[in-house]
Formats: structure tokens, sequence, C-alpha cells
């Protein structure tokens, strides 16, 4: 399939945003990984992982503010926020129908009145889960047109491997997550990029859609590592961005929006 013009000429115009994450991780996506992703019997299994990822990324920064920032109020009203879409993820209950227009908080997210973290925390992460649920409910609508149903299916390695290399004490243990939140940010955006030339022309002007923010979201998380860490960050990041080429590089036999290097012919 030849890409779109409008794919290939808006990737050029993106370069300026590209290059600094080009920059900033340490390997780029294996072709190998592109070749696999780019079969059409493996677009069912990129939309589901996608959509649950959207999920997950907005999970991870409710639970974020929820542990760290925010009032007992407006923790409730986080998971209330949330519930619709856990509860079509995970209990099949709910429809695209049913989660229209739910990507909007309808309550003031508070911090708590002890909290050391200030409202930027708060102010960035309530919008990284708004735009994460917006975007699973994007996905959602592309598979209803492709005709994909729905059907849970287990994470990747990708996240699991980066969090089992966090510090135990605080504040380290909430600067690593910001850091690898950024690391995932990063490699999205990335993968949206690579992936778009070989979709779909709606999936390919989607995923290129999504790079701004994607890109926004990768320097929010590293923004706010530095603001809480209080000093040079720059070793821990750079220690996380090999370990997290090393989940990208290396053989992985569950192919999966993040997964690594395709050991098999899946």
């Amino acid at each position: 399939m030849r890409p779109l013009f409008y794919v290939v000429n808006m990737l050029e115009k993106y370069q300026d945003l590209l290059t600094p994450i080009h920059q900033f991780l340490h390997c780029e996506t294996p072709q190998s990984w592109i070749d696999e992703a780019k079969k059409p019997s493996n677009l069912k299994t990129i939309l589901i992982d996608h959509l649950l990822c959207e999920l997950k990324a907005g999970q991870s920064a409710m639970l974020l503010i929820r542990k760290y920032a925010i009032d007992p109020q407006s923790a409730s009203t986080l998971l209330d926020w949330f519930k619709p879409y856990e509860d079509f993820a995970y209990r099949r209950t709910g429809s695209l129908e049913s989660l229209k227009g739910k990507s909007q908080v309808s309550k003031t997210i508070m911090a708590k009145s002890d909290s050391p973290y200030s409202q930027d925390l708060i102010d960035k992460m309530v919008l990284l889960i708004k735009e994460e649920l917006h975007h699973f409910y994007q996905v959602l609508e592309i598979m209803e047109k492709k005709g994909i149903s729905y059907e849970p299916i287990p994470a990747s390695r990708y996240a699991r491997g980066m969090l089992s290399k966090m510090a135990t004490y605080e504040p380290q243990t909430l600067v690593d997550k910001l850091i690898i939140g950024g690391y995932i940010e990063a490699r999205s955006c990335e993968r949206f990029a690579q992936l778009a030339p070989h979709l779909d022309d709606d999936i390919a002007k989607f995923y290129i859609s999504l790079l701004r923010s994607e890109a926004r979201h990768y320097e929010d998380y590293l923004t706010l590592a530095q603001e809480i860490a209080g000093h040079d960050i720059s070793e821990r990041i750079k220690y996380f961005g090999k370990v997290e080429a090393e989940l990208i590089e290396s053989p992985d036999s569950d192919f999966k929006f993040h997964s690594g290097t395709p050991s098999l012919s899946y």
C-alpha cells in the first residue's frame, strides 16, 4: 500500500517535534517490529493493545495524583471518571455510545492540604487523563468502523519491565515513575510516526494527529520529574533510557504495540 501524500507530508512537517523524540530515545523501533505491525493480520492486536494502552496511561496518571497530590473527594471523583472505561475494558459492559462525552471530568480536582507537590502536577496529569480517555474513545470508534470486536488481551512486558527498576524510597520512586512515563509517551510518539505510512488512511491520519499530544506528555513528565527531584536527574534519565532500549531491542515472543524485536512469526 502506497502511503498517503498527506501522511508523508505531515510527517515531514512534524520533524521538528520528532527530532527531540529520536534524540531522547536510545534506539529506534526495529524494522522487524514495523514489518510485523503492518501485517493486516496484526491490525486487531495493534488496535486493541493501543486502546488498552490509552486506558493504562490515564490510570497511571490517575493513580499518581491520587497517591501524592489530591484530596479524598477528588480521588473519589477520579475513580468515578474512570469507571465506565474500566467497566468496558475489564467487565465488558458499556459501548461506544455509552462512552460518548465521558472524557471530561465534571468536578474540580483539588490538592490535599498537606501535599508537598505543586498544582502543576495535578493540572498536567488531569489534562493528560482527559486526552488519553478521549484517545481511548477514538480508537474504539476506529475498531467499530473496521468491524473489530473488543476482547481483553494481556499487557506486554514493556511498562512492567521499566517499573521493576524503580527506586523503593521517596521522592525517588515518584521521580522514577515520571521518567518512565516520559519514555512510554516518547516511544508511543515514535511508533505512531513509524506505523502511520503503512496503515489504512483513516488510522494513519489518526496516528499523525496523536503526535503533538504524545510529545507534550513526554515533555510534561520530564519537566515534573526535574522539578520534584530538585537536582540534576540526567543520569537517572539515561539509566531508564538504557532499560527501555533493551526492552525494545531484545527478542520478544509477545507481539504488542510496545513489544520488542519479534522473535518468531505470529
